[in-house]
Order: structure tokens, then sequence, then C-alpha cells
């Protein structure tokens, strides 16, 4: 199940991924890893940032990070190298970059995974979510995280015929390697897309998508695999 989202590496970010089976497991873990993760090697914050950066609690910050003027980072936060943080952009906790993903204008994050290369670069929302490599998020992209009961119940997602509990209240979306979201896009809590999927902009995606599709616009139904 985790092949049809994701292919590991050997990058820092992918030790969360070792061993899961389900795709949206390596959120269970991420508060344990990075706690641990602090524990044993404490905070890093460069010498050389703008002076307007507010950085709250432990963040660790590896050589060859790229922070702007006026960005807000909270920890629990690792920004692996090569990894980017744009003016207004806002990190919330419980986040990892990977290697030379970004966080652009006016864009917050919040307990979620980017892995190396992934994009989320204009007015985006990224909350409980994991961002495959090489993910794409259109300008104005929100991935929702709870649903109408404004978390009262865990989320379930429908796999292979069956109604499967995430055990979690909050979950966003789950995007595999290479998809790329069109502008204004929302994703509804628990949408899970395979890798290199495209999708048309201001779509309201819900479920589950095969890899290699185009989804076509409004409410998902559309759906036709990539030549």
């Amino acid at each position: 199940m985790l092949e049809t989202y994701f292919t590991m590496g050997t990058e820092r970010v992918y030790q969360l991924l070792e061993g899961a089976t389900l795709p949206w497991e390596p959120l269970h873990r991420l508060k344990k890893f990075c706690h641990d993760f602090f524990e044993e090697n404490g905070s890093r914050i460069p010498d050389a940032l703008p002076s307007d950066v507010t950085i709250e609690g432990q963040v660790y910050i590896e050589d060859g990070v790229k922070i702007e003027a006026g960005t807000f980072i909270a920890g629990p936060t690792i920004l692996c190298a090569g990894s980017e943080v744009r003016f207004g952009g806002y990190i919330r906790g419980y986040a990892i970059l990977g290697e030379g993903s970004l966080v652009g204008h006016d864009t917050e994050v919040k307990h979620s995974i980017l892995l190396p290369d992934a994009k989320a670069a204009h007015f985006a929302y990224v909350g409980d979510s994991i961002l495959g490599r090489g993910v794409n998020l259109g300008a104005g992209t929100k991935l929702a995280n709870v649903k109408v009961d404004m978390g009262k119940s865990t989320v379930k997602i429908r796999l292979d015929g069956k109604l499967v509990d995430s055990g979690l209240r909050k979950i966003g979306a789950i995007l595999g390697d290479g998809v790329s979201l069109g502008c204004n896009s929302v994703t509804n809590p628990g949408t899970m897309i395979g890798r290199n999927t495209l999708t048309y902009a201001v779509s309201n995606l819900a479920g589950v998508y095969p890899p290699n599709s185009i989804v076509r616009n409004t409410i998902a139904t559309s759906v036709s695999s990539r030549p």
C-alpha cells in the first residue's frame, strides 16, 4: 500500500516511513519522532538569520536552509538541508521539511511531513498531511484536516472497498510522489492521491485516487489515466 504513494529514500525524513504499511502511519509517529530527535540533538539555530524571523520552541535548522525575513517557526520543527521558508511562511510545530522542500509566502504548515523537494509555495494550508517527493501545491491550495464535527470522531478512509479507521481525529491529505494539485484546490480530510497524479485548478477532492491519473475539476468524479 505504501508503495502506491512513496518510494523510500535515504534522507533523514524517510525514517518516519520505515516499516509503515498504511500511508498515514507516519503521522501517528511524528510527535514521538520529534521528541526523540530533540532529546538526542537539541535545537540548532544559525546565527545569521534575518532579525525579524521569529522562532519559538525546539527548532533544528541544518546547514543550507534558507529562511527569509518575516517568517514564524514554532517547534518542534526540523528543517533539513536545502529546504526553504519564504517571507510570510508560518510553521506551527511538529513539522519536518525534507531536503529541498519549500514553504512559501503566506503558507501555513502544522503537524505535517514534507518529503524532499515537496513545494507549498503560495497561500497554502498544509495540516496533518504528508507531501511526497516532488509534490507541488498550486497557489491557494488548502488541505483541510478536520471534519465538520470539529474532530469529535476519527476520520475513516475507504480502501479496497472497506472503511478503515485512520485513528486520527485530524488528517489532511496523503499526496504521493510527483502529485501536482491545481491552483485553489481543496482536499477534504483523509484524501489520498496516488503518485504522479495531476488535478485541475479549483478541484474539490475527496476519497482515494489512483496513481498516474488526471483529475478534472469540480467534485472529482472524472478520473482518467495519464498517457
